[in-house]
């Protein structure tokens, strides 16, 4: 049982903690071969914005795009309406004169399937994939097309900067960072398990295998590995979004994100051999797997050290320090002032995204799949 007791502890560190350690101290590959390049040598790219019912806000991402600073004979730019049923698709279409192309999907069969119909009506040499949500810098697609340069790069991905809406620092926004910071140290390894859904690029060879029942951002990382390329991340190309406004919503996009990404596994299990993939799969495993099971880890620390009570002070103390952790967690739940102070958002954030998880699991193992997506109100 104490063996348990270090065993149970060091798995609910192990993705969050000891897989970044381990990360550095894993030599980083040759560096990658970046080149500003001469507009006459930039690559035709293919904007994929996609979107389902997004009357409200497509407005504002399509002015948005067309601020982008890139040859306008080298950018086309298609809005993939997943089967909207507002105005998105009678908006878009007023742009028309402008450069912007819709591509509607034939029914609604979820957001993967909607940019696999605009990657058959693409031209590009490189396709870039965003959402409404995101908005873009002006200069963000010549940074891209330089990252492509090397020709070992397969997939460029965005980095997330999070902007809540009275501008202060909030849980998500603390995670958001940590995550991305993650995300460089796999980035010089065996490139990204997974990329920023929300704004991201790829070779057109990488997305000749488009899998509408598994994440993008995820399916391109893999079909990177799978082609001897790597995904990688660009911390000078950002990706702007604003926090959910009901975090009810917020905790079902959670769910949401998960069960796909469980699924995405269960599709590709090659992904878990490292006899195939090598260090890829390990990063699979840490990053994905490990931190999937935290919560179930958790609570197995918890039952552990209750029942270790009266055996020693260090089970007292991690007694306590689980107590206080908790404490917070509830506390932030119950007042929405007390949840203002910074340390109880980040405990508060990290507990809500592991209740998340569990509930997300056991979805999964009932059944539960998820194709169509509504997207988040932020």
């Amino acid at each position: 049982m104490e063996l348990l007791f270090y065993i149970t502890g060091l798995t609910c560190l192990y993705s969050y903690f000891l897989y970044p350690l381990i990360l550095k101290l894993i030599p980083a590959r040759k560096k990658n071969v970046f080149a500003q390049l001469k507009t006459s040598d930039l690559p035709k790219l293919s904007l994929v914005i996609t979107a389902h019912n997004e009357e409200g806000r497509i407005r504002e991402k399509l002015e948005n795009t067309l601020l982008i600073n890139y040859p306008k004979e080298r950018l086309q730019i298609i809005i993939a309406s997943d089967f909207s049923t507002d105005a998105t698709d009678s908006i878009v279409e007023s742009y028309a004169d402008r450069g912007i192309q819709l591509v509607r999907a034939d029914e609604r069969k979820g957001k993967e399937y909607a940019q696999l119909c605009a990657i058959r009506a693409s031209t590009g040499q490189i396709l870039v994939f965003s959402d409404v949500a995101t908005q873009i810098p002006a200069d963000a697609f010549r940074l891209l097309a330089s990252r492509f340069a090397d020709e070992r790069v397969g997939a460029v991905s965005s980095e997330d900067q999070f902007i809540s809406n009275d501008d202060k620092v909030v849980g998500e926004g603390a995670y958001v960072k940590y995550e991305m910071w993650l995300r460089r140290l796999e980035s010089d390894r065996a490139g990204l398990v997974g990329l920023s859904g929300s704004f991201f690029a790829a070779r057109r060879e990488v997305c000749k295998e488009w899998d509408i029942y598994c994440p993008s951002d995820f399916n391109t990382g893999l079909n990177c590995a799978k082609s001897g390329m790597v995904a990688i991340t660009c911390p000078d190309v950002i990706g702007i979004y604003k926090d959910v406004k009901n975090p009810g919503l917020e905790y079902r996009r959670k769910m949401r994100t998960v069960i796909r990404g469980i699924t995405a596994i269960s599709r590709h299990p090659e992904v878990l051999n490292p006899f195939s993939m090598g260090m890829f799969t390990f990063q699979v495993w840490s990053h994905k797997i490990m931190r999937w099971g935290v919560p179930w880890f958790m609570l197995a620390f918890a039952i552990v050290t209750l029942i270790l009570q009266g055996q020693g002070a260090i089970y007292t103390l991690a007694l306590l320090a689980q107590l206080v952790f908790y404490s917070l967690a509830l506390a932030g739940w119950l007042s929405p002032l007390i949840r203002e102070n910074i340390v109880v958002k980040i405990v508060f954030f990290f507990v809500q995204t592991n209740l998340a998880l569990a509930q997300a699991t056991l979805l999964f193992l009932s059944g539960k799949r998820m194709t169509v997506w509504t997207p988040s109100q932020r």
